[in-house]
């Protein structure tokens, strides 16, 4: 007998700890109050940076948290609390927020800060499980991330513990996303390099085929004249203009419907007669990923949008253009 057919109770271990941990997010997110609210008001107000500390479990995850703070904007920096101790607590200045990690709340490395902490004069916001604890007690806001069951069997290895401390952290940042109206535009701004650098630095005018290399009619054009277009350009679109505006397009879908439809009366009809006059479009300066939603969340199904500014046209963007750059 193989050693899966022998203990097929494995998969039914993993999902316990998913419904624990779940369980216990639950219960820490009807913890969220007042004091929250005061956090992050008063990250936001913070004139220096906040400094993340923490030890073990707890100091990995705090790395981080102060990792995502400064990818959106909040200057943030981590801090051991044990290299702490041993001088790296000159990188904490009066102006700055400690953020202190500990779900006892009594760490020794972390409360051996404190009375430093508390002479430079930076203000300490306590993520801790225990609000009772000697931690909670000195901080000036406390944040309770306390679970009641670890998923470890024995109930001591740091799980839901560790992660309820992970999404206060994401709680905050997101709520500092919010407060502060962070943006793409300045989220790209972090990321410059890679896939998800050029996704949010990329524009619509930086991918888009220019004007030259898009079929252009008139709504009196035979569709005939519109197929040698649509066969020239091979671009899968007619933008059909109309005193320097674009009043409609036809697309290879529109013209198999329109042979379907009218049958032999197809060569008599116009480009007038099949056009669609409520399309989409986007502008030249918008990002290329906000093209890529609108294509994508279309209910029709749209593989290029018409680049237009004031109505006139400028180019064409393609999902394969905007793939191209991811």
């Amino acid at each position: 007998m193989s050693f899966f057919a022998e203990d097929d109770d494995i998969v039914a271990i993993g999902k316990n700890v998913f419904d624990i941990e779940i369980a216990e997010l639950l219960k820490v997110k009807d913890k969220l109050d007042d004091d929250f609210k005061f956090a992050v008001k008063e990250i936001l107000e913070c004139s220096g940076r906040v400094v993340v500390t923490g030890v073990g479990k707890s100091g990995i995850i705090g790395r981080k948290i102060a990792a995502s703070f400064s990818s959106v904007g909040t200057q943030s920096v981590y801090m051991s609390a044990a290299e702490g101790l041993h001088g790296d607590l000159g990188m904490i200045n009066y102006i700055d927020i400690v953020l202190a990690i500990s779900n006892s709340g009594s760490s020794d490395e972390v409360m051996q800060l404190i009375p430093s902490i508390k002479k430079i004069g930076a203000k300490i916001i306590a993520l801790t499980g225990n609000p009772d604890s000697p931690l909670a007690k000195v901080s000036d806001i406390v944040l309770n991330i306390g679970v009641e069951k670890e998923a470890c069997p024995m109930n001591i290895a740091p799980t839901s513990s560790t992660t309820a401390t992970l999404l206060m952290g994401d709680a905050l940042m997101v709520a500092l996303i919010e407060k502060r109206g962070f943006t793409a535009e300045k989220f790209a701004i972090y990321h410059p390099g890679g896939a998800l650098g050029r996704r949010l630095l990329t524009k619509v005018c930086d991918v888009m085929q220019p004007i030259e290399n898009v079929a252009i009619a008139t709504k009196d054009d035979t569709l005939l004249t519109i197929v040698d277009k649509l066969t020239k350009k091979n671009l899968g679109i007619v933008c059909i203009i109309e005193n320097e505006l674009v009043i409609g397009i036809i697309t290879d879908g529109d013209i198999r419907r329109a042979l379907h439809h009218y049958g032999a009366d197809f060569f008599i009809k116009n480009a007038e007669s099949i056009m669609t006059v409520k399309f989409k479009a986007i502008a030249s300066e918008k990002l290329a990923i906000e093209a890529l939603e609108i294509m994508e969340n279309s209910n029709s199904k749209i593989s290029s949008l018409p680049v237009i500014v004031s109505g006139h046209l400028k180019g064409l963007v393609r999902l394969h253009d905007v793939y191209d750059c991811k």
